[in-house]
């Protein structure tokens, strides 16, 4: 199971096959979690006059697809490498497949983003990415990219929980106060100062310097 760059397990998006199985080695772990994800679905109603009534009859006609919105980072700063080779991996997800080796194509593969519980089965139907830092030489080596995915399954992405085993302990909520410290904080909750970098990437502070008090901060379990 990989992890982010702050140790914490990561989300997965991963190709799947025609029985809903992983497909080994199609996948792209995140290396940062995203800070949320939206999850929609829009019904379609018909309208019709109703006599004597200011509002008109609404009459079920079908029922619209689940879409999932995320924004995800990747930085390969660190080592200096690409970070085009690693999106990459997410825009294979959109490219057709040939059938049987010929000229006729079949559809893009259908992917699961997978994090803890939740488990989103769909196709990318649109992907953005942007880079926003570079080596001298131009190579990029930080990308921000938004993902939409579109479910065409009847799929329960969210299993029932049994609260006393198998939901994990309840994350923990701090409220800083004048002269906290990411530092100090994650010493008092961990037992390991190091571990500052798992609270700052969850809730995604992007200079720890600047807290303010009454700030909250959701403490992750490692």
């Amino acid at each position: 199971m990989a992890n982010t760059r702050s140790n914490l397990t990561a989300a997965r998006i991963v190709e799947i096959d025609e029985n809903d199985n992983e497909v080994s080695g199609n996948e792209v772990p995140c290396m940062f979690n995203p800070y949320e994800y939206t999850v929609s679905k829009t019904n379609t109603y018909s309208e019709e006059p109703n006599n004597g009534s200011s509002s008109p009859e609404v009459e079920f006609q079908k029922s619209g697809a689940q879409t999932l919105r995320l924004n995800l980072t990747f930085d390969t700063y660190e080592t200096g490498e690409d970070v085009s080779q690693i999106t990459n991996k997410l825009w294979k997800f959109m490219e057709p497949g040939e059938e049987g080796g010929g000229e006729d194509k079949k559809p893009p593969p259908e992917v699961a983003f997978i994090w803890g519980v939740f488990r989103f089965v769909a196709v990318i139907t649109a992907m953005t990415q942007r880079f926003t830092l570079f080596k001298e030489d131009g190579t990029p080596v930080r990308a921000k990219v938004e993902v939409t995915f579109t479910q065409h399954k009847d799929v329960n992405d969210y299993p029932n929980q049994n609260p006393t085993s198998g939901g994990g302990p309840v994350q923990r909520l701090h409220t800083i106060v004048s002269g906290d410290r990411l530092d100090t904080i994650a010493a008092k909750v961990y037992g390991d100062a190091t571990r500052w970098r798992a609270i700052a990437e969850y809730n995604q502070i992007r200079d720890p310097l600047k807290l303010k008090a009454g700030q909250r901060l959701t403490i992750p379990q490692l």
